[in-house]
């Protein structure tokens, strides 16, 4: 959520963007700032993003948590190389490497990533048309309800799930992607970290002590921020056409029409529309929420592992 609000200015230029009335991002900052209230303007839809930012993670760290530490406990999986072969230590609070998070192959990572998204992404498609409609400049909701209300009024319940095929194909290849790659990068980050002379005044005991939290955070944290950019890259194309889709029902009718008819009128160029804000934006979003999400981990395990020795010495 405090990513959500922080950087709702750069959300909401993307949705205007990749509206196909063919402004550019100088021009709509402009148009932006003309108005009355602007400062205001420029956090128009914060409390749908919020909302939805906030449950929609909530969901999606609960699911995949649970999906990884199910994938992690699998013998199973671990025959056939879903799993790592890997020690305890590994597998928990990561020992000699920044992750608090059970250590998966690259298909288990992007697997559960893509399914724990995916999940979380219909749960809240509702909130997101609101979200993508608030902040567009072809409504004039007033209201989180009366959004609602016209939506079920005018397309009915099919409605709120306008572009669920591209948000879906958006967010599905993004999350497992993203997981992927920030798992690769904090393994070499890690590696290389551990391989650089220690800093004066630092005592490095032997290659298994646990990294120290200020270091996991900032290699969590930067692998956070490449992945994010690597995975945005990728699927942006899905991302501009649900976008269309979401605004445009009537005009955009599924996926595949939506991209021929913004290919064939606009070119290539319209799928990579909003590319460079939502890069930033997601590269700061994911890295903050990911390197609070491990830093919990590690803090809640530690505070657990330290209760757990206390009660067997009192025994």
């Amino acid at each position: 959520m405090l990513s959500a609000v922080l950087l709702q200015p750069a959300d909401l230029l993307k949705t205007r963007v990749q509206q196909s009335n063919h402004k550019t991002l100088l021009a709509t900052i402009r148009e932006l700032s003309s108005q009355p209230n602007s400062i205001r303007s420029f956090w128009r839809g914060t409390t749908p993003s919020a909302l939805r930012t906030g449950f929609g993670s909530a969901i999606y760290f609960t699911s995949l948590n649970a999906l990884r530490q199910n994938v992690a406990r699998s013998n199973l999986l671990r025959t056939i190389g879903v799993v790592e072969p890997t020690s305890r230590a590994q597998l928990g609070t990561g020992h000699g490497h920044s992750s608090s998070l059970p250590k998966l192959s690259n298909l288990a990572n992007l697997t559960t990533g893509a399914v724990a998204r995916a999940s979380a992404g219909f749960i809240l498609m509702p909130m997101t048309i609101i979200k993508v409609r608030y902040e567009s400049n072809l409504y004039a909701y007033k209201s989180i309800l009366g959004a609602g209300r016209d939506i079920l009024h005018t397309e009915g319940v099919r409605g709120f799930f306008s572009g669920f095929g591209a948000t879906a194909i958006r967010d599905a290849p993004y999350a497992g992607l993203y997981v992927l790659f920030y798992e690769q990068l904090k393994k070499r980050l890690s590696a290389l970290t551990q391989r650089m002379p220690p800093v004066a005044g630092e005592l490095v005991e032997s290659m298994n002590i646990t990294m120290k939290g200020s270091t996991s955070a900032s290699i969590n944290f930067g692998s956070g921020v490449l992945a994010a950019g690597m995975a945005t890259a990728i699927t942006n194309p899905f991302d501009a056409i649900k976008t269309r889709i979401q605004l445009q029902p009537k005009r955009y009718l599924n996926m595949m029409h939506a991209a021929r008819k913004m290919v064939g009128e606009e070119g290539v160029k319209s799928l990579f529309d909003g590319l460079g804000l939502r890069m930033g934006r997601k590269a700061i979003s994911s890295a903050l929420a990911w390197t609070l999400y491990e830093e919990m981990i590690r803090r809640a395990e530690g505070a657990w592992a330290k209760a757990a020795v206390e009660a067997e010495t009192v025994v």
